[in-house]
């Protein structure tokens, strides 16, 4: 069971008043120290957080693995290419949104994700799809190529009491664990909502940002990600 720190937020903190810090490179070797098993960061196109600065220097001093999240657009494609981040995630993007409002819709997707998803492990990367806990969407992730695919827990984390969901995201899990897919969660999960999701064994590797961040306020980020490792891996 694996944890990757999402450390945008560090990156908006930082953005909100035109600084030079806090630096989100510093920020992922504190997650690093703490134990993670990696770094997620999102690449907008509007560049509101992270920017092409940070992944760079990311690639130099982590020494775990890096996540990037990312639009499937021509400029996206040219620059995980040129970076060569360990992983990259497909996610949809909306200018405006807050966070991320839902998975990527494989079989209503314009374009030759195909294609691209191609591009992408030529360049060495591994490469996986975001999308909603929706059974239909399995087979199309194996059609356009993914590796991987991350399950969208949003609706799942706003209602952790809702039995659908969770059965929702279990179907998922189990189905592309048998196509021979990696499955990952991720969005909205905190301390106490992740337990039900870890009876979920097929998903081997979480994406956790937001909250280890507001923990982090308040003990640091090298605790706050401590205190999820321990949680994920069964640490007393």
């Amino acid at each position: 069971m694996k944890l990757s720190v999402n450390i945008d937020h560090i990156a908006t903190l930082r953005e909100a008043r035109r600084e030079k810090f806090p630096d989100p490179v510093f920020a992922a070797v504190e997650a690093e120290l703490g134990g993670a098993d990696g770094v997620t960061v999102h690449l907008r196109g509007d560049r509101r957080h992270i920017k092409e600065r940070d992944l760079k220097l990311l690639m130099e001093i982590i020494k775990t693995e890096l996540n990037l999240e990312m639009a499937v657009t021509e400029e996206m494609l040219q620059i995980a290419c040129s970076v060569k981040p360990d992983r990259v995630t497909l996610v949809p993007e909306s200018p405006g949104e807050v966070t991320t409002q839902g998975g990527l819709d494989l079989i209503n997707l314009k374009g030759d994700l195909t294609g691209f998803i191609k591009r992408l492990k030529e360049a060495g990367i591994i490469v996986g799809v975001f999308i909603d806990p929706d059974i239909s969407q399995i087979n199309e992730a194996i059609k356009v190529g993914a590796e991987y695919i991350e399950i969208n827990t949003n609706e799942y984390s706003k209602n952790p009491e809702n039995k659908n969901e969770i059965e929702k995201i279990s179907e998922v899990a189990k189905k592309a664990k048998e196509t021979g897919l990696s499955v990952h969660a991720g969005h909205g999960i905190d301390y106490k909502n992740i337990v039900k999701l870890l009876e979920i064994k097929e998903i081997t590797g979480y994406s956790i940002g937001f909250a280890i961040v507001a923990r982090a306020v308040f003990v640091g980020l090298r605790q706050a990600t401590e205190e999820m490792v321990k949680i994920i891996k069964g640490v007393k």
